[in-house]
């Protein structure tokens, strides 16, 4: 079945940067578009990042474009978000999904199948 193993995650101060890896197994991710979603505390879980599996087109969330990097490794069944310049607001658990194919992604929830990793906790603080 599909899952997902989410890795990467830890204590940061404000400035610094960690990468996130989303381990996938169950399917094959050439075909599908994957997302990376967070959820902070009390708040619902948001769209950060996507990355189409056509051709590897990527998108971003306003609140990050600009310090975030989505990337996959269809080899190695890996899809990666670096992040770079991490603010306290970007505190939460992240997750990956994956959504069908086609020639973009989006961050909207309701279009990813609901198959969730237990995410991994991103803590940004001095």
């Amino acid at each position: 079945q599909v899952q997902f193993v989410e890795s990467g995650g830890g204590l940061v101060q404000p400035g610094g940067s960690l990468r996130l890896s989303c381990a996938a197994s169950g399917f094959t991710l050439d075909y599908y578009n994957i997302g990376w979603f967070r959820q902070a505390p009390g708040k619902e879980r948001e769209g950060v990042s996507c990355v189409t599996s056509s051709d590897g087109t990527t998108y971003y969330a306003g609140s990050v474009k600009g310090r975030f990097t989505i990337s996959r490794d269809n080899a190695k069944s890996t899809v990666y978000l670096q992040m770079n310049n991490l603010k306290p607001e970007d505190t939460a658990v992240y997750y990956c999904a994956s959504e069908n194919s086609g020639s973009s992604c989006s961050l909207r929830r309701d279009r990813y199948l609901e198959v969730w990793g237990q995410g991994t906790l991103v803590t940004v603080s001095s």
